[in-house]
This record gives structure tokens, sequence and C-alpha cells, in this order.
């Protein structure tokens, strides 16, 4: 399969998110936005460690960046999404969803809805299985950081 760029731009959001990826195009409900390659990680505890001083640091903006495979593709570890992949700012509901492609390996970004072009594109970091909606805010208690709404 040949996988082309998508049609998304980076720029600061002008929030406290920092910088978001956003559709240079609109894209309808439905349509695949991106393709993402994943580098799969199957014990991320097993990473070269860093020196002992930046070593929590390390490990949780490894947790920030990896989405849960076994989740996704029901296979073990976790995936680094290539591309724009781990790019993707949080919200919920959100404008995507995702889907694991076990056969690439890649995660596939999804409208869930109709897009506007210049709109920013984001997922649910705490929808289970890519979802778009999710009852609460797990992820960013997990991770210590103040939820985004």
């Amino acid at each position: 399969m040949k996988i082309n760029p998508p049609d998304v731009y980076v720029q600061n959001t002008g929030t406290r998110k920092g910088r978001g990826v956003f559709a240079s195009r609109s894209f309808k409900a439905g349509e695949l936005v991106e393709v993402s390659p994943v580098v799969l990680i199957p014990n991320p505890k097993s990473l070269v460690s860093p020196p002992p001083q930046i070593k929590v640091d390390f490990r949780r903006g490894m947790k920030l960046l990896l989405f849960n495979w076994s989740g996704l593709a029901k296979a073990s570890g976790r995936a680094l999404a290539l591309g724009y992949g781990s790019l993707y700012n949080s919200a919920n509901p959100s404008n995507m969803r995702y889907e694991a492609d076990a056969t690439l390996p890649a995660l596939r970004f999804i409208a869930a809805r109709d897009i506007a072009a210049d709109e920013e594109l984001t997922i649910n970091y705490n929808a289970h299985g890519g979802g778009v909606e999710s009852p609460d805010y797990h992820w960013f208690t997990e991770m210590e950081i103040e939820p985004i709404r």
C-alpha cells in the first residue's frame, strides 16, 4: 500500500494546548484523513534507559506519546505513531476516530463528522479503542495533567 501525506498543517492553537494539527481542506464524515505508520514497541520498559537524572521525565514522555497497541490491534505492546499521529490534540468529543491496521502496521485516522478546512483535527485520548467520546478524563488523570475540556 502506498501511503500519501495527509492534507494537514501544524500551527500554534493559541491555547494552552500549544501546537495542533489542522485540516488544509474539508473532510467528509467517514473519510480517511491519515494513515500513520507506527513503530511497535513490545515492551516500553525495555527501552534504553536514560541517565538516572532524567529517567522519570523520559518514561513519562514516552507514555505521553505511545498508543495502546494491545487495545487496538489485539497484540501486545505500544505503538509510536509517525507522521502526524502523535501530534493530534485531544478533545471530548473529538472530530476523528482512529483504528489499527496490524497488517501495515499503522493507525488510520478517520473523520468522525464533517470537518471544515482550517479546523483543528483532534482525537480523544480517553476513549477506548480510538473512539470519539468518553464519559471521563482518565488518561489525563493517569498522566497527572489537568484535563483539556
